[in-house]
């Protein structure tokens, strides 16, 4: 599987979030680089099981989504008429 990429966007949304996190938190400074290394943790060691774990939320949903439309499709049947002799 690909690496998760974030856009150049993200990525500086992510870095400022780390440094206010640390600041606020913990009240440490941290600077770009030592930033970067967080997100890169958090990118490479962390995401793949939030990433997973949201597949299997999502695998769920539609498996139970089914469940009801299988339900729905078999209260559409209509009766069969009795063979008569």
């Amino acid at each position: 599987m690909n690496t998760l990429k974030l856009t150049k966007e993200q990525q500086d949304e992510a870095i400022r979030t780390i440094q206010s996190y640390f600041q606020e938190e913990r009240g440490e400074e941290l600077g770009d680089l030592a930033a970067w290394g967080v997100l890169d943790l958090f990118m490479t060691k962390l995401a793949p099981y939030i990433y997973n774990q949201a597949l299997s939320d999502a695998r769920t949903t539609v498996n139970q989504r089914m469940a009801s439309m299988e339900e729905d499709l078999f209260a559409l049947e209509r009766k069969l008429p009795s063979a008569s002799r």
